[in-house]
């Protein structure tokens, strides 16, 4: 059967002029040569076009010399590297298409380094998500996550306000490229960040069209609900903070070291990084340093040697070269990077903190108020969904919750029932107060302060931590059930419960609103939501209105 797609990965080259003379012209020279290059000039595409290919052979296999010492036995094998770069002008973009180890052929600076990411949050199922690449701004440590069956964005836990995304994997959603036509049916998936690889049609109208598909897409379409916190995070862009920024990091680079500026994986060289086992770096000097790992001393100590005002600039002037080759002095590298690149800086300016990444300013905290409304917002439901009646004034929670029961005859009251705790004996938990037949738990709170509301926060994530964790928890509530609703509900026996429920009724008879929940609650209610739905829980607020509510007033 013919084959109609091949996985290849592609970089959007936003600065290059869309003229096969410009593409050729921005690529670099010294590294073709070093590589053997031979440029092609493909017309069959119908768009302008550079193709470029390469084979290299090194002298012999990095392992081979120190084998011959461990072994005595000495064994030449020598190794092939090969390469292609496709340039191609599609809707005016430039896009650089690569394959094998052609993607040396692209240098760094041409790469638009979001163009992955943003075709990734527009199309990749936010349920299926495989593979993330995260940073955590003021913290030195990368995060790598990997689920090859795929996991929901609530389950991978990424979603922060104080995390940049770099990375994202997944199966793509319901989108028209040349794949879609050919798979009957079957997902297929794609991973984005600064590239972005996925199956590309072979033929040369199909991959003009799918490069036209992911211009569109890029252009026109909207982020995935779920996925657009992706681009929350951006780096800053006002001059004037910039400026100042550059002071601060310049006079930082000056002094001794206090553990504000730490180490960090370039966003495109985590691959080569883990392929790499030395590091050429220089800064400021004709001279280089080899080490076998990225060197933070060595470059701190060189950019503290410089005057006051040119220590920045010596690092974004400087270089780090990462070679496959222990001896790399006459091997091919892998990567040429800015030595800028390699750190992160913690700056405050004020009451104001910011963090250097990737050579770009972020503002730590700067959408953090947004993204707690943001999230309140989606988590709060109308009534009508579930089908609860309004709550009597006078009435308490457990007269309510029989009231609703009787409503919903389908639902189980378990109001007042308790199992044991497992952390103490002689303590007691209650689970929900109602439970519907598909396991979604209902807790129900009369509320007039942020301590109650508090209350019914943390009763939540007890019930939740102890059918996930306790064996013997979960065996009791499930008998509990099956006895209460004679037979009617039957849980599973490995039950753990994937949506939760919290009706509330706010005892001045006002309708709650995400707006008007009290301030300390709309913090708290944040940070539950986000440990409860990293666990896999859906959550949601229902807001139950009183009979005798008749204004439309809402809670203060």
């Amino acid at each position: 059967m013919a084959t109609h797609t091949a996985v290849r990965t592609v970089y959007r080259l936003s600065t290059v002029s869309p003229t096969p003379e410009d593409m050729f012209e921005a690529l670099d020279h010294e590294q073709l040569d070093r590589l053997g290059a031979e440029l092609h000039h493909p017309e069959v595409l119908g768009v302008p076009a550079v193709y470029l290919t390469y084979g290299k052979e090194d002298e012999a296999d990095t392992w081979c010399a120190p084998n011959a010492r461990t072994t005595g036995i000495p064994v030449f094998e020598p190794v092939r590297r090969t390469g292609a770069l496709l340039l191609l002008a599609v809707a005016g973009q430039v896009y650089a298409v690569t394959c094998g180890n052609g993607y040396r052929m692209v240098p760094d600076a041409l790469k638009d380094k979001r163009f992955g990411l943003r075709f990734a949050i527009r199309m990749i199922d936010p349920r299926h998500i495989s593979g993330a690449i995260t940073k955590a701004l003021g913290r030195p440590r990368t995060d790598i996550s990997l689920v090859p069956a795929g996991t929901s964005v609530p389950a991978l836990g990424i979603r922060d306000q104080a995390r940049v995304v770099r990375h994202l994997g997944g199966h793509l959603d319901n989108i028209p490229l040349t794949r879609s036509r050919h798979a009957n049916g079957r997902a297929f998936t794609a991973q984005g960040g600064v590239g972005l690889r996925l199956p590309l049609g072979i033929e040369p109208t199909d991959l003009v069209q799918d490069l036209r598909t992911i211009t569109r897409v890029c252009q026109d379409d909207i982020p995935h609900p779920e996925l657009e916190f992706v681009d929350h995070i951006v780096p800053v862009t006002d001059t004037v903070i910039l400026a100042r920024l550059d002071a601060a990091l310049d006079r930082l680079l000056g002094a001794p070291p206090d553990g504000r500026i730490s180490f960090s994986v370039p966003l495109d060289l985590h691959d080569t990084y883990a392929e790499a086992t030395a590091y050429r770096t220089r800064i400021g000097s004709t001279d280089s340093f080899l080490s076998d790992d990225f060197d933070l001393d060595y470059v701190l100590t060189r950019a503290r040697i410089h005057h006051s005002g040119t220590r920045l600039t010596a690092l974004r002037d400087g270089t780090v070269t990462l070679h496959r080759d222990p001896s790399p002095r006459s091997s091919i590298p892998l990567a040429t990077t800015h030595a800028l690149d390699w750190i992160q800086a913690d700056i405050s300016l004020g009451s104001r903190k910011y963090c250097l990444l990737d050579g770009n300013w972020h503002e730590l905290g700067a959408g953090y108020i947004d993204s707690v409304r943001d999230g309140l917002r989606r988590v709060f439901t109308d009534t009508a969904v579930y089908g609860l009646p309004p709550w009597p004034g006078a009435a308490t929670e457990r007269t309510y919750n029989k009231a609703v029961a009787k409503a919903r005859p389908d639902w189980l009251f378990l109001d007042g029932e308790f199992i044991n705790n497992p952390l103490k004996r002689t303590d007691r938990v209650e689970i929900c107060d109602l439970l519907t037949p598909d396991g979604t738990l209902i807790l129900v709170k009369q509320t007039g302060s942020s301590g109650t509301f508090s209350h019914l926060l943390g009763q939540a994530q007890v019930a939740v931590e102890v059918l996930l964790n306790s064996p013997e928890a979960r065996a009791q509530f499930i008998r509990r059930v099956t006895r209460d609703s004679g037979g009617r509900i039957r849980l599973a026996d490995d039950f753990t419960p994937r949506r939760l429920v919290l009706a509330v009724r706010h005892k001045s008879g006002a309708t709650l609103t995400p707006d008007s929940l009290f301030a300390f609650s709309q913090i708290t209610l944040h940070q539950t939501v986000r440990d409860l739905t990293a666990r896999g829980m859906s959550v949601e607020v229902v807001p139950v209105p009183t009979t005798t509510d008749a204004t439309g007033t809402t809670a203060a």
